[in-house]
């Protein structure tokens, strides 16, 4: 799987190759990275990618035709590398936006199943529009907010789509049981000690049924507290598991049983 890069600042990426549990992915080349600076495709003394806006207003504009200089370039290595074979087959271009569709789990495990992609990382203003109508194949956001650049939520996915690949998490089972997999949060998980001090010279305790030894309990018991968890901080995920079918007669007797007032 290959990601391509268009960016201002590679220099952000370095650190993501060599640290962490998803530098597996890259030393092991389940995952290949290709960074593209986009100065080198300017023109000009100054390596000019932008301009001022027309109609007014503040900030500037990534122009269009160094950002297509660079993904033409793009284009030829990924089919000199054997990863396309012309327009048809071309991997997606994906550009980072706050109008674009939220970057969920769903929408990850799309892209850690593909070929890859071409990440667009836009600064300034904006990117002329022309070169988004053009080229974009979809465009995707963190959430409700606005960032300096795309090459933080570029990081985001990279880091998302790595940790997916078989043999980069030493338990091959533990994204399974990750937030968002089966829709839902996570539960609260525990390790030693048995039993932490408290200022108060009380004790919190870890939950006796992750010490039982009885899978089903225990299982019973995750499951319950990340409906739970899910109910109280984000009922619109227990509303859409259970438009999917993914809510048990159990899980749904729980839930009752709850009895969690809704949000105003």
């Amino acid at each position: 799987m290959r990601f391509d890069v268009i960016t201002l600042f590679p220099e952000l990426f370095a650190p993501h190759l060599e640290v962490g549990v998803t530098r597996r992915a890259y030393v092991d080349g389940k995952l290949q990275l290709q960074l593209w600076p986009l100065r080198d495709f300017a023109e000009g003394n100054y390596r000019r990618v932008d301009d001022r806006p027309f109609g007014g207003g503040p900030g500037m504009v990534m122009m269009a035709p160094p950002l297509e200089r660079a993904l033409d370039a793009v284009h030829a290595a990924r089919v000199q590398a054997g990863e396309g074979t012309g327009a048809g087959h071309r991997a997606p271009l994906i550009h980072f936006s706050p109008t674009g569709r939220r970057l969920d789990q769903a929408l990850v495990r799309e892209l850690a199943a593909g070929p890859g992609a071409v990440l667009l990382c836009g600064r300034y203003e904006g990117i002329d529009q022309r070169f988004i109508d053009r080229h974009v194949d979809m465009e995707v956001s963190l959430g409700d907010f606005v960032l300096s650049g795309g090459e933080l939520p570029a990081l985001v996915l990279l880091d998302a789509v790595a940790r997916l690949q078989p043999g980069v998490l030493q338990d091959a089972a533990s994204h399974q049981q990750d937030s968002f997999e089966d829709g839902l949060l996570d539960c609260p998980h525990y390790s030693r000690p048995e039993q932490l001090p408290r200022a108060d010279g009380g004790v919190d305790a870890v939950p006796q049924v992750l010490l039982s030894g009885h899978h089903g309990r225990i299982a019973r018991w995750r499951r319950e507290r990340s409906l739970e968890l899910t109910a109280r901080r984000r009922p619109d995920l227990i509303a859409a598991a259970r438009a999917a079918g993914r809510l048990s007669r159990e899980d749904e007797r729980f839930l009752q049983a709850l009895d969690i007032e809704p949000k105003p």
